[in-house]
């Protein structure tokens, strides 16, 4: 049985639909230089952001990245895609970070979600 992480970890809150999401899936290549530092720089920049919702991150095992970002609306995701900073970030990481990636943006007409209660009851959202 494989040991739970220390820190909490929990999923983004479902939101009220319609809102949107952005999934960018990667697969990195082995130079990662500066790469840290950019994600740490963007995670801060797209806060402040209106309307951003939230962001997950998973990375499997094989090196399959999955980040995904809520938005409010398509005005809100627009704002982030133009962005400055997400632009120079996007351009470096075609050229040195990533091996390949996909982004799907899609709009979110359901949304629900569950978290455990103390002592193993249930509270539903």
């Amino acid at each position: 049985m494989s040991e739970l992480p220390t820190a909490p970890v929990a999923p983004v809150a479902a939101h009220e639909p319609p809102y949107y999401m952005a999934v960018f899936t990667t697969v990195r290549t082995q130079d990662q230089s500066g790469y840290s530092e950019t994600d740490a720089r963007l995670e801060q920049l797209v806060k402040d952001v209106p309307g951003f919702l939230g962001m997950d991150h998973a990375q499997t095992p094989g090196g399959l990245g999955i980040t995904v970002g809520y938005f409010r609306d398509a005005d809100a995701l627009t704002e982030w895609r133009s962005n400055a900073e997400h632009r120079a970030a996007q351009q470096r990481g075609r050229a040195q970070w990533y091996q390949s990636y996909t982004l799907h943006v899609a709009k979110v007409e359901r949304s629900h979600g569950f978290t455990r209660g103390p002592a193993g009851g249930a509270a539903s959202g």
